[in-house]
């Protein structure tokens, strides 16, 4: 049975990595998607593969005049939103004598800003009793060396999340975060500028830490997309969910 059967979707930064993976789970789910993304290219790829119940809209999540104009889009074709999650974002490990005042900059627009900006644009098109999902990182949490910047935008989004929940709650719009552990997508190679082999090499070894002795996938954190978008979580909000096989709790019985 498809639990979001009917449902309007929006999925940011979605061409490739974890935001594709969530389209594709929506649609199997039954939902219509949206999805943004910066390079036409890549989104046109994207809608080919996930087909008819998927519509493209080139975008920057940290551009105002983006974001409403996906906003419009979306209410001129279905009237409403009920399912966003704000996905866009990234960063990578940079040494803190190494950090720039552009990468700073970078990573605190698209991971802050940008979150900001689509959760506001996006509010006049959510239906009351709405599902908002943000996409936060178990970084926030373990201290990892060269991650400070990149963490603290995702902490940041965190909070973000328990402040909605409250500014939100006359409208029953429910706002959640999912934490992500060690799930190797393109961004491993596009960003962090790591080959196959050194991927592969890298999953391995971690596997050995992650109780469920296997780094993540796309699917894993889609399903609990899924679960935090439908109907079965309506008595949730507010949380963050972290998907890691168990890795962040491990490092904390550690300390």
């Amino acid at each position: 049975m498809q639990s979001l059967k009917g449902r309007v979707a929006l999925v940011t930064g979605a061409s490739t990595g974890l935001g594709f993976g969530a389209a594709k789970k929506l649609i199997e789910e039954g939902a219509v998607v949206f999805i943004t993304g910066r390079r036409q290219a890549e989104l046109d790829r994207a809608v080919g593969e996930l087909g008819s119940s998927a519509t493209a809209i080139q975008a920057d999540a940290a551009n105002k005049a983006d974001m409403l104009r996906v906003a419009d889009i979306i209410k001129f074709v279905h009237g409403r939103l009920d399912i966003l999650f704000a996905n866009a974002g990234g960063g990578h490990a940079t040494p803190l004598e190494e950090l720039t005042e552009e990468q700073i900059d970078r990573e605190l627009s698209v991971n802050i800003k940008g979150v900001v900006l689509t959760v506001q644009s996006l509010l006049p098109v959510l239906r009351d009793g709405a599902s908002v999902v943000l996409n936060a990182s178990i970084t926030a949490d373990m201290g990892l060396p060269g991650f400070a910047v990149y963490a603290s935008t995702k902490a940041a989004v965190r909070s973000l999340a328990r402040s909605w929940t409250t500014d939100l709650k006359h409208r029953r719009i429910r706002v959640n975060t999912i934490s992500p552990g060690v799930v190797p997508t393109e961004g491993y190679s596009h960003v962090q500028k790591l080959s196959d082999d050194d991927i592969a090499a890298y999953a391995t070894r971690v596997a050995t830490e992650i109780p469920a002795g296997r780094v993540g996938t796309a699917e894993d954190i889609a399903d609990a997309l899924v679960f935090l978008a439908s109907d079965s979580s309506k008595y949730i909000t507010g949380i963050d969910l972290v998907v890691d096989g168990g890795i962040t709790r491990v490092y904390a019985g550690r300390n």
